[in-house]
């Protein structure tokens, strides 16, 4: 697979604090990235430096070879980037149709209304809300809602989903149906993911490759059954071999 994300010693300090230091990594095209780490292990401002919320201190964000780092977050979205947060906050009154062409206007300005609300049905009838798409937002369940933060994330156009905790307080019965629904979205959209999960079986079955952070340091990068064995993971997220 040819690469679609690339890190260079990536650097993120607010004042004193170093939240991410010399991240160097790539993503495939086409693959589930997993990110892995303890709280305050430096996972959600790598997902805020590479969607432009955020800008790195030193280093390179590359996507498609074109550096990124520095753009708004409108601009690196257009160019095919979109990102969930770990707290839903859909536009609660408004119908989940209408959340989702709010997203796909964002993605592409210079889709119609009539585009917008194709591109947005679509990414419903992706995640399997298209039977919801006159509900409320705010009627909706957890899991819808967080179903409806991918669509929304999708409806963009996107070519690269960073998902953040996407399982978050959902029940075991509502954890598998999600992760079905992801593997679909990478093989019949030809999607990337990044996704980071502390659901930490789930993470391991969905996952291409993993890579775990360490205080914003990279401590391993490989697939699913190296990190489960390496020594470092073992210790510092699962507390010992």
């Amino acid at each position: 697979m040819s690469e679609l994300l690339r890190l260079e010693n990536v650097t993120k300090r607010f004042g004193g604090l170093t939240a991410l230091s010399d991240v160097c990594v790539s993503v495939r095209r086409g693959e589930i990235f997993g990110l892995m780490g303890a709280n305050g292990a430096g996972k959600t401002t790598l997902f805020a430096l590479i969607g432009g919320q955020l800008r790195p201190t030193a280093g390179r964000i590359l996507f498609k070879d074109q550096p990124i780092q520095g753009k708004r977050p409108d601009q690196i979205c257009r160019l095919g980037i979109s990102r969930t947060f770990q707290i839903v906050r859909p536009f609660a009154g408004i119908s989940a149709l209408d959340n989702a062409i709010v997203s796909s206007l964002y993605g592409a300005a210079a889709r119609s209304r009539a585009q917008a609300r194709e591109s947005a049905m679509a990414a419903l009838d992706a995640v399997g809300l298209a039977p919801f798409a006159d509900r409320p937002a705010g009627e909706l369940t957890l899991s819808g809602q967080k179903r409806l933060e991918i669509a929304r994330a999708l409806a963009t156009g996107a070519e690269l989903l960073l998902l953040d905790e996407v399982l978050a307080g959902l029940t075991a019965a509502e954890v598998e149906p999600m992760l079905e629904t992801l593997a679909q979205l990478r093989r019949r959209r030809n999607l990337t993911i990044v996704i980071i999960e502390h659901v930490m079986g789930a993470l391991m079955r969905l996952s291409d490759r993993i890579l775990a952070l360490d205080h914003g340091e990279v401590m391993a990068l490989g697939e699913p059954a190296a990190i489960a064995r390496d020594e470092r993971v073992l210790a510092t997220y699962f507390g010992g071999a």
